[in-house]
């Protein structure tokens, strides 16, 4: 519970800071699936996916430095890495990509729908910051508790590459292996998660 409201409060923080420059994607998801329903330019979102890895690296290594201390007085390597990137309660490949599938999908899918007014913009400026940071902040809130408790909810490659990347090059005292062979899982299941709700949202937005 606790670490689940300090997530979605620091997805508030992100929002609110990142708002009036980019639209407050902070994830490649939703970058992704605001381009497939036709809301985003393609040519930046390999700019937006760079820069968003790059701050989770950034973000990861300022917990690493002011928890320092912490970390070489922790002799389970897997709690060490569980700061850095997500990992599966119980490790079965399948369920745990349908669970990063599922738990992104109802990010995206929800988000779609509080920006509809916002979708029909041509013109609008569309993100996490289109709809205000309390809605974003509740909606990462549920998925994290109904949703989080198989894989730890990553619902952003981002989130999971970029510390994963960062646990690997700093000298972590005692630190074990940082399970490259499961990071595909928390970088595949949003992206494909985000692109069923887009084409989703595309077929009922035709309907409609």
């Amino acid at each position: 519970m606790v670490i689940t409201t300090g997530w979605a409060l620091a997805v508030f923080t992100g929002v609110v800071f990142a708002a009036p420059y980019s639209g407050a994607h902070l994830n490649p998801a939703v970058t992704i699936g605001l381009a497939i329903v036709g809301k985003f330019d393609w040519s930046l979102v390999a700019s937006y996916i760079v820069a968003q890895v790059i701050g989770a690296m950034l973000g990861s290594f300022l917990t690493w430095i002011v928890y320092r201390d912490h970390f070489n007085a922790t002799e389970d390597p897997n709690l060490q890495l569980a700061v850095f990137s997500t990992a599966p309660a119980i490790r079965n490949r399948l369920f745990n990509l349908l669970s990063e599938i599922i738990g992104t999908f109802v990010l995206l899918f929800v988000i779609f729908h509080f920006t509809d007014a916002e979708i029909q913009e041509p013109k609008a400026k569309l993100g996490l910051g289109s709809l205000g940071a309390v809605p974003v902040t509740f909606l990462v809130w549920a998925i994290g508790l109904s949703l989080g408790g198989t894989t730890g909810y990553a619902i952003n490659p981002a989130r999971d590459l970029g510390p994963r990347i960062m646990h690997t090059i700093l000298p972590i005292k005692g630190k074990g292996s940082s399970q490259w062979p499961y990071a595909w899982i928390p970088i595949a299941g949003p992206v494909i998660g985000a692109a069923i709700a887009a084409f989703l949202y595309l077929v009922l937005e035709v309907k409609v």
